[in-house]
């Protein structure tokens, strides 16, 4: 079993019961307890998991929601959520009447998909569940969602089902996020299955936009789904480090005013 999908199964298992005990883990996984303790170090520095003595448990939330939903996805909507915002009202700036663009599911391309709701004449190929209900709405839109595996309690679809689709699509753009970006390995995620799919969506674009707010870069999750070489453009925001923006050469950067978000906002 590769790391990438062992690490899946270890979060699979803690949601579904809270807590799992590395002992009963190496039993379930057929691996070695060194290797679970390796798995579950990473998985904290992703901010997936808590570590205790000898498991893990959830990664605690100031409001615990009644419903059932996936810890990634709630962390990821709600961490730094104004950065978001800015961002994905500046990425909204590259989009024009007529196109074709792809979105990815992230939180962060999500607040660029409520910024598009009012376009005329877009067609957007989304695997975001969220982000393809907003720009429903508008009837000038013509919205197609990708197909796959509905993950249980989250926004996205996975897998690489829709592989026909987006190979008979021709986009202008794809705007996507990460869990982390570094020069050396691109744009990384957690989910092996989740980078698959956005190579795809890549594949089918003139353009690609990453989508990252600053505490992304430098950063480097497991799969890799976008090279550095493959990216055109970067928007991030005002508190990026100006010498590692520097370091990423052959890209487009654009920087997200945050405080001109909250003034429209006022």
């Amino acid at each position: 079993m590769f790391a990438a999908h062992r690490r899946e199964q270890i979060l699979q298992l803690l949601q579904q019961h809270k807590q799992v005990i590395v002992k009963e883990l190496a039993r379930q996984l057929h691996v070695s307890e060194g290797t679970l303790r390796t798995d579950l170090r990473q998985l904290e520095e992703e901010g997936l998991l808590e570590r205790t003595h000898g498991g893990a448990v959830p990664v605690r939330t100031k409001k615990p929601s009644s419903s059932v939903q996936d810890m990634r996805v709630t962390s990821r909507s709600e961490l730094n959520a104004e950065l978001k915002q800015a961002i994905g009202r500046k990425a909204a700036e590259l989009v024009h009447q007529g196109q074709c663009i792809l979105l990815d599911a992230s939180s962060t391309v999500l607040e660029l998909a409520k910024s598009l709701v009012d376009c005329d004449y877009l067609t957007v190929v989304t695997n975001g569940v969220e982000a393809a209900l907003t720009l429903n709405r508008n009837p000038r839109i013509n919205v197609i969602l990708i197909g796959g595996v509905l993950r249980p309690g989250s926004g996205s679809v996975e897998g690489v089902l829709g592989r026909t689709i987006l190979e008979e699509i021709h986009a202008d753009l794809f705007f996507t996020s990460s869990l982390g970006f570094t020069v050396e390995e691109g744009m990384t995620d957690f989910s092996l299955y989740e980078a698959e799919l956005k190579k795809l969506m890549a594949a089918n674009a003139s353009r690609i936009v990453a989508l990252l707010d600053h505490t992304k870069l430098g950063r480097r999750s497991i799969a890799t789904s976008v090279q550095t070489r493959a990216v055109h453009s970067l928007i991030t925001d005002e508190g990026a480090d100006a010498n590692y923006l520097r370091s990423i050469t052959g890209i487009e950067v654009h920087i997200a005013n945050t405080a001109d978000y909250r003034h429209l906002m006022e």
